[in-house]
C-alpha cells in the first residue's frame, strides 16, 4: 500500500502508468479506488498515468471529518495536495457519481491546477439528492445518536474502513460524539441544497465558469440521469457530450439502479472516448 500524508491525513494511492500526463480518475460514492484499476489501465496504455486514490473516509485511506465544508470540497483540495506532492502542477480530472461531483469541485476550487475534466454518471435531482443525503449522512447521524461511535465502527461503511485499515477503529472511537453528529449534519445539509442545482454541488454560474475542456458521458438511471447530464452539457463552455455509450432508455423509463456490468463492459470504449478526447484537445 502506498501512502501520502495529505493534509494531515494519510492517504492510499497508486499512479499507473509511466509517463505522460497526469490523469486522477475518482470511483462513486464512498467506494475505494479499485474498481476504476481496469480502466485506468487501459487509459494508461494509451501514453498517460492515472492517479487512484482512496479518498479520506473511503477504502483503505484514514478516517476524519473536516466540518469546515462540505464533504466534496474537502476531497477536492485533498486531491489538489496529492497531486502537488506527486508533481502534477496541473491534473485531468475525472470520476463518476460521487467522483465527478469531486471533479467539478476541483474544477471550481483549483482552475489554475486543472488541464481538463472527464465524467460520468453526473448526479442531479430531487430524488437523487434526497436518497444520496440519506445514504452518506443521515442514517450515520440516526446510528450515532442510538449507539455513538461503536455503532458507527460497527455500521456497513466504516466496518469496511475498518477492514481495510484497522487503526481506523481507533482513529473513529477517539472522535467526540457531538462533533461527528455535527459535522455529519452540516455535509447532509450541504448536500440537500444541491436540490434546485442543475448538479449536485454546482450552479449554472458555476458550470459556465468552467473554461477547460469537459468530455460527459450521459447515465441511465434514476440517481444519474440523461436530462442532468443534457443540463450540465448546455452550461459548460467546452464540453464534449456522449449519450449512447450505455443503453438510452426514455427519461419516463429510467433504471431504478445503475447497472454496474452493464458500465464494466463498456470501460473499453469509456477509455477510448477519453483517451481521443484528450489527444483532439491536446491534452498530451
Amino acid at each position: 500500500m502506498t501512502e501520502a500524508v495529505v493534509r494531515n491525513i494519510r492517504l492510499n494511492y497508486e499512479v499507473i502508468g509511466h509517463s505522460g500526463p497526469m490523469i486522477a480518475l475518482t470511483p462513486g460514492s464512498r467506494r475505494g479506488y479499485g474498481e476504476l484499476v481496469n480502466l485506468a489501465r487501459e487509459i494508461a496504455a494509451a501514453g498517460y498515468r492515472v492517479l487512484l486514490h482512496d479518498r479520506r473516509n473511503c477504502g483503505a485511506s484514514e478516517v476524519a471529518f473536516d466540518g469546515t465544508a462540505s464533504e466534496h470540497e474537502v476531497w477536492a483540495d485533498d486531491l489538489y495536495e496529492l497531486g502537488r506532492q506527486l508533481g502534477a502542477d496541473r491534473l485531468v480530472v475525472g470520476g463518476s457519481s460521487a467522483g465527478a461531483r469531486l471533479a467539478i469541485l476541483f474544477a471550481m476550487r483549483h482552475p489554475d491546477a486543472l488541464s481538463g475534466l472527464l465524467l460520468w454518471r453526473l448526479t442531479g435531482g430531487q430524488e437523487a439528492v434526497d436518497k444520496l443525503a440519506e445514504n452518506y449522512y443521515g442514517q450515520f447521524i440516526k446510528i450515532a445518536n442510538k449507539g455513538g461511535m461503536a455503532a458507527i465502527c460497527e455500521s456497513e461503511h466504516f466496518k469496511e474502513c475498518i477492514a481495510s485499515r484497522p487503526a481506523n477503529r481507533e482513529r473513529l472511537m477517539a472522535n467526540d460524539l457531538g462533533q461527528f453528529i455535527k459535522v455529519m449534519t452540516f455535509w447532509r445539509e450541504c448536500f440537500l441544497e444541491s436540490a434546485r442545482l442543475p448538479i449536485v454541488g454546482a450552479t449554472e454560474a458555476d458550470l459556465a465558469a468552467i473554461v477547460a475542456p469537459v468530455c460527459l458521458i450521459s447515465g441511465n438511471d434514476v440517481i444519474h440521469t440523461p436530462v442532468t447530464a443534457r443540463k450540465a452539457a448546455s452550461l459548460l463552455p467546452n464540453c464534449e457530450l456522449h449519450d449512447d455509450v450505455v443503453r438510452k432508455v426514455a427519461d419516463d423509463q429510467l433504471l431504478k439502479e445503475w447497472d454496474r456490468k452493464e458500465w464494466r463492459d463498456v470501460e473499453p470504449r469509456i477509455a477510448h472516448i477519453f483517451t481521443a478526447f484528450m489527444q483532439s484537445k491536446k491534452i498530451c
